[in-house]
């Protein structure tokens, strides 16, 4: 077999020795990337007061970290395979690390999300050397097992990152959770030397950097729309971003198709195989980055957990995530990849549908199933698709090819929170503008409660303080009368409290089961689509045969 292990390439007779000790330091690498974001739903409340974010300042520090993430990966990640991989991850941990202690010293919205910007180009550099280093490290009858554990790593971060965090936060400030993973990267970086094989390409062809250029300014646009667009607007910003992507769009395709050496052969997406794994992962992220996105929202503040409470209640995520990849470990060989992952579709879209049922008297109880179901959906359906995305990839390109994967899980994730995220927000303020239709609160109360679940509960918060000042000087008034009509107006605002509290959860709550049943229709429309593209067990061998011979033709060029 062919492994790369020392620079240039070599031959080796039998696998990397420490190649599992290997993975655990890609797998805590993969781990603080994810954990960047979970962990950062549970800090937000605190960092909103804190720093007095707005709206629009909150939404650039959760995607301040994605836009270069998303942007960047096609291009590290070749420049990973040429140079050095081992490289790539090690540089990517040092500039991750620097973000996270630049955030932990932020007292800004400004610094905030420069901070977050700068993790997200470290993100950039490590998730693709993750799974290129994995794919070098692994023999090919060993890879699946290790994209498996790798898959179930990530299910593990989403439900680590708000425990965490969570805990952190009942002692600490929001700004201990940036610190939450320089640690975990300092011992990763140690690790790496010692434990992961160096690993770089066997040709030295130069980069295609037009390519990789226009790369960076389709996919950061997109990202850029996706996120200004449905939050802020459709004004010239967002249009202008639009019109960018789509011209660099098509640059780029038509760039790829006619250079010698392009940084992504575009060509492989007329494979069936590898255009339906693409489109599964960045489907079934829409649909997990959008739910997870609203349902911390409910257990947080409808149903009144703290953040550490809320982790804990997510970790049935986890578990099932892990139980889902040995699944998918154990059948994938036996039935095929089209069926394990047409069922973990299927399963996300039934959880998603479970959802739909959430209404003002819904308990955690109503969460656990779905919560279940749609782990064992990510470990069934995911681990597939990664180990066919990076199947059609040559040795020299397995950089390129994680970041296919991880741009692919990226754009899908953004997409859900931008989309899920808006039409959540609509609906919640449509369901609250009538279910306080003919009240007598003030109408600048009824617009704040109207921007989120967050500030609606501020509302009522601060209506029921009111009535609490009221009462008091009530109590202290000598006036009967006067004290009397303090009595009813502290009455008053105290039954107004309590409607706009009720009215805030049950509007909230009936905006998770409309944005569920949108999100379950794109997702089931999703699997048909997959199912269709996705090739039978008994072609996927004809097919991988002729992605081999063009893989060997494209190395022997």
């Amino acid at each position: 077999m062919r492994l790369v292990m020392t620079e240039p390439v070599e031959k080796m007779e039998r696998p990397y020795a420490r190649r599992w000790w290997a993975l655990l330091v890609l797998c805590l690498s993969l781990l603080i990337i994810v954990m960047a974001n979970t962990a950062l739903t549970v800090a937000a409340p605190d960092m909103t007061k804190d720093l007095g974010l707005t709206s629009a300042d909150l939404q650039w520090v959760i995607d301040g970290y994605t836009v270069p993430y998303a942007a960047l990966m096609l291009l590290l990640g070749a420049i990973g395979d040429k140079y050095s991989r081992r490289g790539a991850l090690v540089l990517g941990l040092v500039v991750f690390g620097a973000g996270a202690v630049f955030g932990y010293l932020a007292d800004s919205a400004a610094t905030v999300i420069a901070a977050r910007a700068v993790m997200g180009v470290g993100a950039a550099l490590i998730m693709p050397a993750t799974l290129s280093l994995l794919a070098a490290t692994f023999p090919r009858a060993e890879r699946a097992k290790a994209i498996v554990l790798w898959t179930a790593t990530a299910g593990l971060a989403i439900a680590a990152g708000p425990v965490v965090a969570g805990a952190l936060l009942r002692d600490h400030g929001w700004s201990s959770t940036f610190l939450i993973n320089v640690p975990i990267a300092a011992v990763a970086i140690v690790a790496a030397f010692v434990l992961i094989p160096p690993s770089r390409a066997g040709h030295h062809d130069r980069i295609d950097y037009v390519g990789g250029l226009l790369s960076v300014i389709w996919t950061g646009s997109l990202v850029y729309m996706i996120i200004e667009g449905p939050h802020f607007g459709w004004g010239v910003k967002a249009v202008t971003a639009a019109v960018v992507a789509g011209v660099g769009l098509v640059a780029f395709v038509v760039w790829e198709l006619r250079h010698p050496r392009p940084i992504l052969d575009v060509r492989r997406f007329a494979h069936r195989r590898f255009a339906g794994s693409n489109l599964a992962v960045a489907l079934f992220f829409l649909a997990v980055f959008g739910a997870f996105y609203y349902l911390t929202q409910h257990l947080q503040f409808v149903l009144g957990y703290d953040a550490l409470q809320t982790g804990v209640r997510m970790l049935p995520l986890a578990g099932a995530v892990f139980v889902g990849s040995a699944l998918t470990g154990f059948l994938t060989p036996r039935i095929g990849m089209k069926i394990t992952v047409t069922a973990g579709m299927v399963g996300g879209t039934t959880a998603l549908a479970l959802l739909t049922r959430v209404d003002a008297g819904s308990t955690y109880t109503d969460f656990v199933a779905p919560l279940i179901i749609l782990g064992l959906a990510i470990g069934l359906a995911l681990s597939p698709c990664t180990d066919a995305i990076m199947g059609a990839f040559p040795e020299s390109e397995l950089g390129v090819g994680g970041a296919v994967n991880d741009t692919s899980l990226e754009l899908g994730g953004s997409l859900g929170i931008a989309i899920l995220g808006s039409l959540l927000a609509t609906s919640y303020g449509n369901h609250l503008s009538d279910a306080t239709a003919g009240s007598k609160l003030p109408a600048s109360a009824l617009d704040t409660a109207q921007d989120s679940v967050g500030a609606g509960y501020a509302v009522a918060q601060g209506i029921g303080d009111k009535a609490q000042q009221l009462a008091a000087k009530a109590a202290h008034t000598s006036d009967p009368q006067q004290a009397a009509q303090l009595k009813q107006q502290a009455g008053e605002l105290a039954a107004g409290a309590r409607q706009m509290a009720d009215a805030v959860g049950s509007s909230f709550s009936d905006a998770v089961a409309h944005t569920s049943l949108v999100g379950a229709v794109v997702l089931g429309i999703g699997t048909v689509l997959v199912g269709f593209l996705l090739p039978r067990r008994e072609a996927v061998a004809a097919e991988v045969k002729k992605e081999e011979k063009e893989l060997a033709k494209a190395g022997a060029n």
